[in-house]
């Protein structure tokens, strides 16, 4: 028998671990090597046997000289001399397996068998490797040595193999997380995000179906938001539960709700078999008799969770570390996505109230300004009308309609007097407030909104702290104001710088856009009630805003504009000790 040192030792070694450079494929990788060996060794047959991590079994992957349905064959550990070998991670030598209590036969001529375990780089045994012969005690211990150096060097070579294929799948998976990351910060209307993160998550992780699930915290309640599995068999992909499942519009009780556990937990919870009986009473699960295992991953924000990821299986799976850090990735990505749709429409929401409080500020100004034209007349008329002396008898009908006059002109009076209170903006209404606040939760609104824009939005805070005294949302509603008339003015992209400042007596905000500047017939008009510089525009937003501004003891100014851009001043009174 050659020894390591043969040339034809190193020639088999060389041969077997030369498959790095020759093949990326497993398959490949573990026929070239099984050839190799049951050459060397002049052997009748063959195996290499692999375990699957999910069933515990040794399962054959390549053989040679076995029947055709051998590798539907599958050995617990222990069991035959395989599966002792891989028990053990020992090699073993059996001259006559007609002796040996724990032969399991495959092949009726078999008569002598020796198979050594393939070890990875942590001591644990992956596969084992046979060569079998039909003559009795063909096989030396000496033979036995070289079976054990080969299937060493196998080892090795798999290993890499599988590392490159594992790496190689890393680089696809963070191609698409980047991919899907992109895509998903477009999706704005959240069922198409929903059903974006499900498609992409359930073709990502190859599952057979995937879920996203919503939590309301207020009511306890979880809802399937969305529920995909890909084509199979020429059957259409869905997004729609399977009959029998939960649908998108129920309101579940979280405490009969799988997904529970992971909002319990605030982490990734895994289930082996969700066919089994203790299963039947779960009422968020899909009812597809062909979903075995299924990973839930918790959508959190700031540690509360917003609601669930879950990946199935079609067979029993068990889920590897790297499957479960792609999933908690893909997890945070919908989360983000998830907040940044949430607060899109917030931000439409902000600027339909905007648009309202405008329309209603209007209302307010123009009912003022009319009360106040009537009150000066009426105070005439009613002066004059007092002065007339008009002394009627008590039997006089026309004594009446004199206290009638009397009255409606009163009346009149106290109308005028309340529209124009109404118009005030009430001290009892005002609050301190920090400056910087009040910029930050403005800035926050109109963040998405910007940034959509190409527009890079810089805060720049006073350099000590400012309390102001003011109704928070009316100054909000200024700010607001400034900035849309920003964006609007720089439809490619731009940047909204806003600085605050002050004097010791007055805050001074500054909001300073790069837009193409406010036409110069206009510029000393800015301020007039229905003057527009845009299509579309009410002409009332600046107009309101020097209202506001002057009711709170402040005012708004125009600092500078030009071509290069504008830039629009708010003064403010600090609030006294």
């Amino acid at each position: 028998m050659p020894t390591a040192n043969d040339p034809r030792t190193l020639a088999a070694l060389y041969n077997i671990s030369s498959l790095l450079g020759k093949t990326e494929d497993a398959s490949t990788a573990l026929g070239a090597i099984l050839a190799e060996i049951i050459a060397y060794f002049e052997a009748s047959s063959g195996s290499i046997a692999l375990l699957n991590p999910d069933t515990g079994r040794l399962e054959i992957e390549v053989q040679q000289g076995l029947p055709a349905d051998s590798k539907e064959s599958a050995l617990l550990l222990g069991q035959g001399i395989t599966g002792w070998v891989a028990f053990h991670g020992r090699a073993q030598l059996v001259p006559d397996v007609a002796a040996d209590p724990r032969y399991v036969s495959l092949r009726a001529a078999v008569r002598c068998e020796m198979a050594a375990p393939m070890i990875d780089d942590h001591g644990q045994t992956f596969g084992v490797i046979n060569v079998d012969s039909d003559t009795l005690a063909a096989f030396a211990p000496a033979s036995l040595e070289q079976l054990i150096l080969f299937t060493a060097e196998a080892s090795a070579v798999m290993q890499r193999l599988w590392q490159l294929y594992q790496l190689k799948g890393k680089a696809r998976q963070l191609e698409t997380l980047i991919t899907i990351g992109q895509s998903l910060v477009t999706k704005l209307e959240q069922q198409e995000l929903f059903e974006t993160v499900t498609r992409e998550t359930c073709k990502i992780i190859q599952g057979r179906a995937c879920a996203l699930y919503l939590y309301d915290t207020t009511r306890k309640t979880v809802r399937l938001a969305a529920l995909y599995s890909p084509a199979t068999s020429g059957e259409p992909s869905r997004t729609t539960a399977p009959h029998g499942s939960p649908h998108q519009s129920d309101d579940l009780p979280l405490d009969s709700c799988l997904v529970a556990s992971a909002f319990a937990t605030r982490k990734q919870v895994e289930f082996a078999n969700i066919q089994s009986p203790e299963f039947l009473d779960v009422i968020d699960l899909p009812r597809d008799a062909q979903l075995h295992s299924v990973l839930v991953t918790p959508l959190l924000v700031e540690g509360d969770a917003l609601g669930a990821l879950a990946i199935f299986t079609g067979p029993i799976h068990r889920f590897n570390n790297d499957e479960k850090r792609l999933a908690a990735a893909l997890a945070s990505l919908a989360t983000v996505a998830l907040q940044n749709a949430r607060l899109y429409s917030r931000v439409f929401l902000s600027e339909e109230s905007l648009r309202k409080n405008e329309q209603l500020t209007t209302l307010g100004l123009l009912a003022a300004e009319i009360a106040h034209e009537i009150r000066n007349p009426l105070t005439v008329i009613k002066l004059l009308f007092g002065a007339l002396g008009l002394e009627f008898a008590e039997t006089d009908p026309r004594r009446t309609d004199e206290r009638l006059i009397r009255e409606k002109l009163d009346q009149l009076e106290a109308i005028v007097t309340r529209v124009l209170n109404f118009a005030k903006a009430p001290a009892s209404l005002h609050s301190r407030w920090s400056i910087t606040d009040i910029v930050a939760d403005t800035l926050m609104l109109v963040r998405l909104k910007v940034a959509q824009g190409k527009i890079q939005l810089r805060f720049e805070a006073p350099p000590r702290p400012a309390i102001v005294d003011v109704q928070k949302g009316q100054i909000q509603q200024v700010l607001l104001n400034l900035v849309l008339n920003s964006t609007q003015a720089m439809p490619d992209g731009g940047t909204i710088a806003v600085r605050c400042d002050g004097d010791g007596q007055h805050v001074f905000i500054d909001v300073a856009d790069t837009g193409g500047g406010i036409p110069v017939e206009l510029h000393g008009h800015v301020f007039d009630s229905f003057l527009s510089g845009r299509p579309g525009g009410t002409g009332l937003g600046l107009a309101i805003a020097k209202r506001i501004m002057l009711s709170h003891g402040g005012d708004i100014a125009l600092v500078s504009t030009s071509p290069a851009g504008t830039t629009m001043r708010l003064t403010l009174p600090l609030a006294k000790n």
